[in-house]
């Protein structure tokens, strides 16, 4: 992309004036190598979103940004119901709170090394994994119900974990607000058998050595010390949360059009906050999102039976669960005043600093921790919020590395096996149902996740405190 484009703030700063139909300039967080190397429809979509009904301060993209469908993923953008804002199903994606999941294992490296071959059979065996991929749960219509609105709560209650687990994740497992009736019969048949697996594409199931200690303060608060032994898990609301989104963005093409809202790209179909398609979509998505919490909250019961039958001395406690596609109601201060916005982060993640009241008490002092997904041949990251956050991206960081390439254009260049042979001589052990799902997901198909998460640190967005790499990963 072209520098010329933008005013320079700061290093890791980019600002786009308002011009046309934009409403409020855009920002892009980013090193001026990766600001380089992103797609020109990153600026157009960023610039887009400035154009929409309500939105406050600014359109923002993370710096791991890249295109998605009419948000850029790692889009952030909030929008005041009071001023004729807007929610927007593009705003949110497909995969709905999709989310990183990381447990503490207390084993450190040496523990798992004799072992990893035994234990990534273990945990295959156990988490269902790939297209379509069925778990041993079938929920009736009560149970479908009951699951979208109770969350990981409602996994808990069905002996999926413990209460303990719950104050470890956003909105303590369970996202008030869920409407049932507003998730289609077709979106709840898709999710019936889908509880508790992986699904495919860029989730996974990883064990991981913690291979650097950035912030020793916030790592010991955390639980962390080198080379212990994490378990991180990637996945979203399944097929239920694809269904919706599929539904709402056709649905809101057009309720967009019915309410005036000229869009300068159909694909950012929205409607009206207040609006009975915009609070029929909320409803919806607010289910999804407890689908999505409570399939992690089942795959993490699943892997602690895993851990139990090779290595039974893990202790498996959840450090934190973060999703990075929602849209939430969240209190931010604008112009000196305190308001209520609905806060939209496409493949971005929140990171609420220390003191924050939503978090718990165990995180008050630090903040956050921030969990951010790599790729399967080279490394993770754990930060921790900030209290700049907040003025510069309404508490936001990054999610991930970003896509550098199509997974078309991986398949040209990667072959499944031959990369599972290659990591293996890194010693990572690779397990999946798909050769073409490994290939499309090599690490070569991602920009470097360092850099990434390096931007996101000299912007203040969050902070670096730990490393972690793979050695055993599950891949849908």
């Amino acid at each position: 992309m072209d520098t010329l484009q933008f005013t320079r703030h700061s290093e890791t700063e980019w600002f786009i004036k308002p011009s046309g139909q934009m409403r409020v300039p855009a920002i892009i967080y980013a090193t001026e190598e990766l600001i380089r190397d992103m797609d020109q429809k990153v600026f157009e979509q960023v610039t887009n979103v400035a154009t929409l009904p309500g939105i406050v301060k600014a359109s923002y993209a993370m710096p791991d940004a890249h295109w998605g469908y009419g948000f850029p993923i790692g889009g952030v953008a909030a929008f005041d119901p009071g001023e004729g804002g807007i929610v927007s199903a593009g705003g949110v994606g497909y995969d709905v709170s999709c989310g990183v999941r990381t447990l503490l294992t207390g084993l450190a490296v040496e523990d798992v090394e004799p072992v990893k071959k035994q234990l990534a059979e273990a945990l295959f065996r156990h988490v269902p994994a790939g297209v379509g991929s069925r778990g041993k749960i079938k929920l009736s219509d009560a149970e479908m119900d009951q699951m979208l609105t109770g969350g990981a709560s409602w996994a808990v209650g069905r002996n999926y974990g413990t209460p303990q687990d719950l104050g470890r994740i956003e909105e303590h497992g369970r996202m008030q607000g869920a409407n049932p009736e507003a998730v289609s019969a077709r979106a709840r048949e898709r999710q019936r058998e889908e509880m508790g697996t992986l699904g495919s594409g860029n989730h996974y199931l990883e064990v991981q050595r913690v291979a650097a200690i950035y912030d020793q303060e916030t790592a010991a608060a955390f639980g962390i010390e080198l080379n212990d032994i994490v378990l991180s898990i990637h996945c979203g609301s399944r097929g239920l949360g694809h269904q919706i989104g599929t539904e709402f963005l056709k649905e809101m093409a057009i309720a967009a059009r019915g309410y005036g809202i000229k869009l300068p790209d159909r694909e950012l179909a929205c409607a009206p906050i207040n609006s009975p398609v915009g609070q029929e979509y909320l409803g919806a998505m607010r289910g999804a999102i407890n689908c999505a919490l409570a399939n992690r909250q089942i795959i993490t019961h699943l892997t602690r039976k895993a851990f139990a039958e090779i290595l039974p001395q893990a202790e498996l406690k959840l450090l934190y669960d973060v999703s990075h596609n929602t849209c939430k109601v969240e209190e931010h201060e604008v112009d000196g005043q305190k308001r209520k916005l609905y806060v939209h982060r496409k493949g971005a993640t929140r990171a609420f600093g220390p003191s924050h009241p939503d978090l718990p008490d165990d995180f008050k002092k630090t903040g956050q921790p921030v969990l951010i997904g790599g790729t399967m041949g080279t490394a993770s990251y754990i930060l921790v919020g900030t209290k700049e956050s907040k003025e510069l991206a309404f508490s936001s960081s990054c999610h991930g590395a970003g896509r550098a390439m199509s997974r078309h254009q991986a398949l040209k260049q990667w072959k499944g096996r031959e990369l599972v042979d290659y990591l293996a001589s890194k010693g990572i052990v690779i397990r999946s149902p798909s050769m073409r799902g490994v290939a499309e997901e090599a690490p070569g198909a991602y920009k470097d996740v360092g850099e990434v998460v390096d931007a996101a640190d000299e912007a203040g967005l969050s902070r670096k405190v730990a490393r972690l790499e793979p050695r055993v990963c599950i891949k849908g």
